[in-house]
Parts: structure tokens; C-alpha cells; sequence
């Protein structure tokens, strides 16, 4: 009888072996596809626009080489713009995949719960009020995040967080957040009223490598920390007192990862406003493509990272002669699918 049962568990033990691996192949496959594309896209960013460069000219200019009008274009121009999608699509893809696992709610995305709106408001604020601009408004962006985000924890704190009244408190403050934008937007000037409105969209134009700076250092700071944090986003993910009784400390392990994913946020409104609906689906873009609804954190941002450079370059060239910002097409991509959401929630919710 025990060398039955002894047969018996270590076939469980195999077929769980056998099913982990199969996932971390996949996964690995899909991340390594994942690459590829966003290299395509970055590559074709910089190649790409009113006029087509080559690939040697590019690399011509990056050494210092080719005309100065092929260098201004590639290393001034499209360069940093493609580096600051780029950056900002991760941020953005990151922070959403955190958000919604941490949360286990898809519609906890920092657009969606306040937190896009918290830096939203601060640049604004910052600009119309203080007249401040460049790394001084970007700067008032990361702390409006920083102090909404603490706010709407504060408030939704009852003995612990759930990701249902999190989002509800979140969606609140957000209302609240973008009437102090509407209210300031009244009272500035016609130009900086348009300055703003052009920011609050989410925009990739004119980014220099001022953005790009703070930006980079911002990812090399929060991926590894990020990284170390989720290493409890597994457990956390078996409900608080699960995951206390296997040693986790919940609310340090959570405080954490909230943080991690609020200074992405932050710092990518900083870089780019408010990129509309990038992190709301791209969590759930690469839960679909590994087939399971694990962390899927990796995939995320390389995710979020592809449909801003995509949607950068369909706001540049495919929407006729004038040039949008970038979050009118994210938004285009995103508005059906949270209209999609809702529908199923509402008709689950009434089948019981």
C-alpha cells in the first residue's frame, strides 16, 4: 500500500515539475519574442519619419560621423524620443502588471485609481500656479503621485487594504484630483492652458535628452528594487492571512510593492503625462499570451514598452498630416477594452 502511495506522489511531484517547466518555457519564449518586437519598434522609431534614414547613417551619427542635419535628426531628435516611449512604456507596463496581481482586481491600474491624476494635478498645479516647467514640473509630477497615492491608501485602509475598496477610494480621488485640473486649467492662459492640455494627453514630443536622464535613472533604481519586492507577490497573492502564516510580512511586503509601482508611475507621467491606458492593458495582454493569470511582470513591461512606440509612430504618420500626442492613441486602444471590462463585470455580477 505505502509504495502505491509512494508512486502516486512522486507522479505529482513529476507532473507538477513537468507543468513549471512547460510554463517557463513559455514564458521565456514569449519575453524573448516580447524583445524583439520592442527592438523592431525602437530600431523603426528612429529610422523612420518625414525622412527615412538608413541604418548605417544611424550608425554613422552615433559615432559622430555623417552630416550634421542626419546627426541632429537621429541623435537629438528621434533618438531620445524613442529612448523616452521606450522607458516610459516599461514604467507604465510595470506598474499596471503590479497594481493588478498585487490587488488581484484588473481595474487597479495608476490611470484608472487615482494615481496618474495625483501627478496629473501636481503638474498642473505646478505650472499654472508656479510658473515652473522642465525638471521643476516633472519633479511636481512624481510627488503629486507620491502624496496620491498615499492618500488613497490612508482611506482605504480598514484593517488592511482590499483591491475593491482600494480602486473605489482610488476612483474618488481621481475625480477629485481632475476637478483642481479643470479648475487651474480655467484660470491659466490661452498658451499655457494649451501647454498643459497637450502634457495632460500624454505626449512623446519634444523630449530631449533632459527627459531621458531622470527617466533612465529612475528604471535603473526601481527594476532591481521592484525585482526584490516581488519576491513576496506570489504569496500575496493567497490573501493576507495565507501568506502571513507562510512568513510573509504583509503589509511591509505590500507598503513595498505599492511604493515601487507608484514611483514608476511617477516617474513616467514625469517624462511623458499621463499615457493614457498603457498599464491598464498590459498586464492583461501578457496573462493572455502565458496563458495563466501568475505575475507575468517581465512580459508586462516589455508590453507596455511596444504600444507606446507603436502608437508614437501611428500618432506621428498614420493619423494624416498633423501629429497627435501618443495618449490619444493609447486611448483609442484602451477605452474599448475598459467598456469591455465593465460589461462582463456588470453581467457576471447580475448571473450571480
Amino acid at each position: 500500500m505505502s509504495a502505491v502511495v509512494t508512486e502516486r506522489v512522486a507522479a505529482a511531484r513529476a507532473s507538477v515539475r513537468g507543468t513549471r517547466r512547460t510554463r517557463q518555457r513559455r514564458e521565456v519564449v514569449v519575453s524573448a519574442v516580447l524583445v524583439v518586437l520592442v527592438a523592431a519598434a525602437f530600431v523603426g522609431s528612429v529610422l523612420y519619419g518625414t525622412r527615412t534614414v538608413s541604418l548605417g547613417e544611424v550608425v554613422e551619427a552615433l559615432g559622430g560621423g555623417g552630416t550634421r542635419a542626419t546627426y541632429y535628426l537621429v541623435v537629438e531628435l528621434r533618438l531620445p524620443r524613442a529612448l523616452t516611449g521606450l522607458l516610459v512604456g516599461l514604467c507604465f507596463g510595470l506598474a499596471g502588471a503590479l497594481f493588478q496581481t498585487l490587488l488581484r482586481n484588473p481595474l487597479a491600474s495608476p490611470d484608472v485609481i487615482g494615481i496618474s491624476a495625483g501627478a496629473s494635478a501636481a503638474a498642473v498645479v505646478a505650472s499654472v500656479a508656479f510658473g515652473l516647467s522642465g525638471a521643476a514640473m516633472s519633479l511636481s509630477a512624481l510627488g503629486g503621485a507620491l502624496l496620491a497615492a498615499t492618500l488613497i491608501y490612508l482611506l482605504a485602509w480598514r484593517n488592511g487594504v482590499s483591491g475593491q475598496r482600494l480602486v473605489l477610494v482610488g476612483i474618488g480621488v481621481a475625480a477629485a484630483l481632475t476637478s483642481v485640473v479643470s479648475h487651474m486649467m480655467t484660470r491659466s492662459s490661452a498658451v499655457v492652458a494649451q501647454e498643459a492640455r497637450i502634457w495632460l494627453a500624454g505626449s512623446l514630443n519634444g523630449r530631449t535628452w533632459e527627459h531621458v536622464g531622470p527617466l533612465l535613472a529612475a528604471v535603473v533604481l526601481l527594476f532591481p528594487l521592484t525585482v526584490a519586492a516581488a519576491r513576496s507577490l506570489g504569496t500575496l497573492q493567497l490573501g493576507d492571512e495565507a501568506a502571513s502564516a507562510l512568513g510573509t510580512r504583509v503589509e511591509r511586503s505590500r507598503v513595498a510593492l505599492i511604493g515601487c509601482a507608484v514611483a514608476l508611475t511617477g516617474a513616467a507621467t514625469a517624462a511623458a503625462g499621463p499615457v493614457g491606458f498603457v498599464a491598464f492593458v498590459s498586464g492583461p495582454i501578457a496573462r493572455r499570451l502565458l496563458g495563466r493569470e501568475a505575475p507575468a511582470l517581465l512580459p508586462s513591461a516589455l508590453i507596455g514598452a511596444l504600444i507606446v512606440l507603436v502608437s508614437d509612430q501611428v500618432a506621428q504618420h498614420a493619423l494624416g498630416s498633423n501629429q497627435f500626442p501618443v495618449g490619444m492613441v493609447t486611448s483609442i486602444i484602451g477605452a474599448p477594452y475598459l467598456l469591455w471590462l465593465l460589461t462582463r463585470a456588470n453581467r457576471k455580477g447580475r448571473g450571480g
